[in-house]
């Protein structure tokens, strides 16, 4: 990092698990007072334990306005603003249902502009907004249409934001394929890492401490605006 977290505000939305828990572990490690907001209260409760009494939650839902503008009164001033919801529509687009593909958007898009709508009056000089993007935008597959055109989206909104809000300082970052625990479920997970390992220029799936340290770096660093920082081990380029 090229600037200290230390005595910071931050607000997590999506945090409660996974990269964005990651974050608020080392945020708060670096001194940060950190906010971890989202829908499901159970799992904000479970992170609230196991980050301690410097984290604090709060719910808010991506899909509804009047809840992130209640979050955004709720939490007041900020200096730093990570989005890394996501609700994934996978699958054919024969068969994909509309209501799957707006929540999709709610989550990494439309949800993401309703946020620096409400927060950009209230974050503090030197401030920045995170938003996460992922390789599936570089690296299109069957039955992931609606991923791949999302986390594109966020790129180009990450530019767009940059400008118009400027000097506030707004990056997206984008993951390759992470142990987050998010894989766990899969029969197949130690072949399918092995093949992304193999395949990867880095020769290994990513951690979630590799995407929170550029995470940190990107709303530190007072030079970095407008950019989509790629940390996929070149995922995007095997």
């Amino acid at each position: 990092m090229t600037g200290s977290m230390d005595g910071k505000k931050l607000v997590i939305i999506g945090g409660s698990s996974g990269i964005g828990r990651q974050i608020a572990a080392d945020a708060v490690a670096a001194g940060a007072m950190v906010v971890i907001a989202g829908r499901d209260t159970g799992a904000l409760g479970t992170a609230q334990a196991i980050l301690g009494d410097q984290v604090h939650t709060a719910q808010v839902d991506l899909g509804v306005e009047e809840s992130i503008q209640r979050l955004a009164e709720q939490i007041g001033d900020v200096d730093y603003l990570v989005s890394v919801a996501a609700a994934h529509a996978n699958g054919p687009v024969t068969e994909l249902g509309r209501a799957a593909m707006v929540r999709a958007f709610d989550a990494k898009v439309i949800g993401p502009i309703l946020l620096a709508k409400h927060f950009a009056p209230r974050i503090r000089e030197d401030g920045a907004i995170l938003l996460f993007s992922g390789v599936a935008a570089w690296r299109p597959a069957p039955g992931r249409a609606v991923m791949a055109t999302a986390n594109g989206a966020v790129s180009f909104l990450a530019e767009a934001l940059a400008v118009e809000l400027a000097p506030i300082r707004v990056n997206a970052l984008s993951p390759g394929i992470v142990d987050s625990g998010a894989w766990d479920a899969m029969a197949a997970k130690d072949r399918f890492f092995a093949d992304i390992a193999a395949a990867n220029p880095a020769r290994r799936v990513g951690l979630p401490s590799d995407i929170s340290a550029a995470a940190l770096l990107a709303l530190t660093n007072p030079f970095l605006t407008g950019t989509t920082l790629h940390v996929d081990g070149g995922g995007r380029l095997a």
